[in-house]
């Protein structure tokens, strides 16, 4: 009921801020997504732990901080994402965490490269509560699979996959729910119609299709699909390439979720890749505090005023997921 209430708080409190144009915030975020590392094994080309291109110091998140961050929001926090940057799985203490999470009664999720799921890890994965396994499979032969998982190998990632399904069969268990993620980029776009046919022949539970984000996008780009169908970017009349959602003055996700870096700085969302707008500091202060201190009550009220000034939201998929 604790959570069933705040949620309604959060709905409300979005609607009223919608019409008055005023940053209006009651109850705490539904869903928390925590960051286990900013470490990837890739290096795919548009992705800046890929690139290694942070500004902000690259680590790991530690379980101590992490229980201590939990226990702050799981009375009214519904779900948990493990992921913001990086690969989940070179967190050594990830499982513990996810199991932590688990007994706190929230909905954990992850999404994953797929190379770390060895027999013994897949069976732990099962067996940590895990509710929800997102799989990056971004191609069906080595080749279209390495155009974008730079130094990636697209059979370990289905060996992984097999591994999971095993462990779940085995098990008796009916999680995780196992997604594959196909990012559809140039090389791949032709291999979507064998993607749902495999996916479908290993017991996977779902698939879905997601635009690829391109920072420069506004002359073309080699991975920018044919098919616009597929693409965050639509072609404009003098030739050059605009974001294919329009940016309206509203975010549902400053409403009801946030970001957690490894070190314990609160993000307004995802796309915040680098950490650039700071709302507060885990470490200084309560996660209370500062989801209704000034600098977030003035970052609202900046998205309902000129959302398109905030660089952030310059290139967000808010709308330009493909669901299948």
């Amino acid at each position: 009921m604790t959570k069933i209430l705040n949620a309604t708080k959060i709905i409300l409190s979005y609607y009223i801020s919608k019409i008055t144009k005023k940053p209006i915030h009651w109850g705490h975020p539904m869903s928390i997504s925590i960051e286990p590392t900013t470490a990837c094994n890739l290096r795919c080309p548009e992705c800046p732990s890929g690139l290694r291109s942070f500004t902000r110091e690259t680590g790991t998140l530690k379980q101590d901080f992490f229980r201590t961050t939990i226990d702050q929001i799981a009375r009214t926090c519904c779900s948990l994402t493990f992921y913001f940057q990086g690969e989940p799985y070179l967190n050594p203490d990830f499982l513990r965490m996810v199991t932590y999470a688990h007994r706190k009664g929230l909905y954990t999720l992850t999404s994953t490269n797929g190379h770390f799921l060895s027999d013994e890890v897949a069976r732990d994965t099962v067996e940590s509560g895990l509710d929800r396994l997102i799989i990056s499979i971004d191609g069906l032969t080595q080749k279209t699979y390495e155009s974008y998982r730079k130094n990636g190998t697209l059979r370990k990632v289905m060996d992984g996959t097999q591994n999971v399904l095993k462990w779940k069969k085995l098990l008796k268990s009916s999680t995780p729910h196992v997604i594959f993620q196909f990012l559809v980029v140039r090389p791949n776009e032709h291999e979507i119609p064998k993607l749902f046919a495999m996916a479908k022949s290993l017991g996977v539970n779902e698939v879905r299709l997601k635009t690829a984000q391109l920072y420069d996008y506004k002359n073309g780009h080699i991975l920018m699909p044919d098919n616009v169908k597929y693409s965050r970017y639509v072609q404009s009349n003098d030739g050059t390439y605009r974001l294919k959602n329009e940016i309206h003055n509203q975010c549902w996700k400053m409403w009801h979720s946030a970001v957690i870096t490894w070190n314990g700085l609160v993000v307004p969302c995802c796309f915040d890749k680098d950490a650039s707008h700071i709302m507060g500091d885990l470490k200084r202060k309560p996660f209370s505090h500062i989801w209704t201190n000034a600098t977030y009550r003035d970052f609202r009220q900046q998205i309902l005023r000129a959302r398109k000034e905030v660089d952030i939201c310059t290139n967000c998929s808010e709308g330009c997921s493909i669901w299948a």
